[in-house]
């Protein structure tokens, strides 16, 4: 179940201020700086944010021994660390941003260093992977011969995700998907000696030639804003990923977002396609809600001794929340509980809602809300319904401690999103109360009950609906 992140590690530091005027020196502007941020970056931030956000997550990697590296420890409190030495000094890349715009990048330490040694120790961490995301900056580590050789041996049985780089060495044959950019298929296919493909669609030309060169099961070609395409072996086509629009003045850190949520989406059991568009929306969220400047930082003291401590959000234990429903359905079982699951529309909730869920929260682990889309509740409701739209009505279910994770469904009836959780005990009002649910024969097929929770009457959505018409 634990991801394991394997890649280069760097400082990235951001210098953040305000530009009002230009140098007397040189048209250029000047920055007031304000605000020093410092936090891992390249494969350091893909732990983190999977950190951060509850999973448990291996970092694989190689330090330098100086002072950067010894800050990028602390910044990677909340994440098992499994480091080597790399014999080098530490890559800091520094940021000056005036407002939410990049101004100038400082690299320091940031050249091409022999391939660095990888210890027993981080094998057998890689080994253990559940899911795998090779995060490649162009410092070595993924192309190191020992390395390679396991991934290429774990690539039958475990996903790897690969995030190349320019400078970095082709993927491992047999890795279910390349994450690259367009600019970096670019240059890989220029990199190899071909000739760039002249289409209507250079992001499936390029998928199509780095598809047969690197013999993975699949390339996700990203395009920013424009989403991505996905490409897989065997496929007669491309699947275009279209990308919400969103407003970011930083795009930094979307393709570190894209590879986390890949690897959160195919650990959860979601095929390539789904877990693609699950992570292109999340990559284009992360950039919307801020991107890397909106991360929390690591709140780093010195400890009285005088060797640094760290603290950030570290993974909670067994008991732990998560918003991905597949995942912590497995988990729950895993560890030996009981996953409960329920339905419903619930367009603006109410008093009898939230009771029934919390009923139904009792009896088992976790509990998951089948939720219908937009499109099933104007199917089963009529075209001025829902009030409240589905994303709306996730963050307000999400919200309440009683509810655990939510699954939202297309279908006129929750039967395809319950064979896919499998819960152990399906609930429903009291409402069905003497009468045989008609999901029953389906949660029955594998063991599961079916179960009601009381009923509360008075209270309802079309009551709630109809009481707000008289008053608008």
């Amino acid at each position: 179940m634990r991801i394991v992140v394997v890649g280069d590690v760097m400082l990235d530091v951001d210098l953040s201020g305000e530009a009002t005027r230009l140098s007397p020196d040189a048209p250029v502007p000047v920055v007031d700086v304000s605000g020093v941020r410092r936090r891992a970056g390249g494969a350091g931030l893909v732990a983190r944010m999977l950190a951060e956000d509850g999973w448990p997550v291996t970092l694989v990697t190689v330090l330098g021994d100086d002072d950067a590296g010894s800050q990028l420890r602390k910044h990677l409190a909340g994440v098992r660390l499994v480091a080597g030495t790399s014999g080098y000094p530490s890559p800091v890349k520094t940021r000056v941003r005036a407002g939410s715009h990049p101004v100038v990048r400082f690299d320091q330490g940031c050249e091409k260093t022999p391939v660095p040694e990888v210890s027993p120790a981080m094998l057998r961490a890689v080994e253990k992977a559940g899911v795998v995301i090779v995060a490649d900056y162009g410092r070595g580590l993924a192309a190191n011969p020992q390395l390679r050789d396991l991934l290429a041996r774990l690539a039958n049985d475990v996903p790897i995700i690969w995030d190349p780089h320019p400078s970095g060495p082709e993927p491992v044959p047999g890795v279910a998907v390349v994450t690259p950019n367009i600019s970096e298929a670019t240059k890989a296919v220029q990199a190899a000696g071909g000739d760039l493909p002249a289409a209507e669609d250079p992001a499936t030309a390029l998928a199509s030639v780095l598809l047969e060169r690197w013999r993975s099961n699949a390339v996700l070609v990203t395009k920013g804003g424009e989403g991505a395409v996905l490409l897989r072996k065997g496929d007669a086509s491309s699947r275009a990923v279209p990308a919400p629009r969103v407003e970011a003045g930083d795009p930094c850190g979307a393709g570190d977002r894209l590879a986390a949520s890949l690897a959160v989406h195919l650990l959860a059991g979601r095929d390539l396609p789904e877990a693609a568009a699950l992570a292109v929306h999340d990559a284009a969220d992360f950039l919307a809600s801020g991107g890397v400047s909106a991360l929390p930082d690591a709140e780093v003291e010195d400890a009285a001794e005088g060797h640094g401590s760290a603290r950030v959000r570290t993974a909670p234990g067994p008991g732990r929340r998560t918003t991905e429903p597949l995942l912590l359905a497995r988990s729950v079982r895993e560890s030996g509980g009981k996953v409960v699951a329920t339905g419903g529309c619930f367009d603006l909730i109410h008093a009898g809602h939230i009771r029934s869920l919390a009923a139904a929260r009792e009896l088992g682990d976790c509990l998951i809300v089948c939720l219908n889309s937009d499109d099933s509740v104007r199917r089963l409701k009529g075209p001025e319904r829902p009030i409240i739209g589905q994303h709306d009505r996730a963050e307000l279910l999400l919200a309440m401690e009683c509810v655990d994770a939510v699954m939202v469904f297309d279908e006129d009836t929750p039967e395809a999103a319950l064979d896919r959780i499998r819960p152990d005990i399906w609930v429903k009002g009291g409402d069905y109360k003497g009468a045989r649910l008609p999901e029953a024969d389906l949660v029955e097929s594998w063991g599961g009950r079916c179960l009601t929770v009381p009923f509360h009457p008075a209270r309802s959505t079309t009551g709630l609906a109809d009481a707000l018409a008289k008053v608008s």
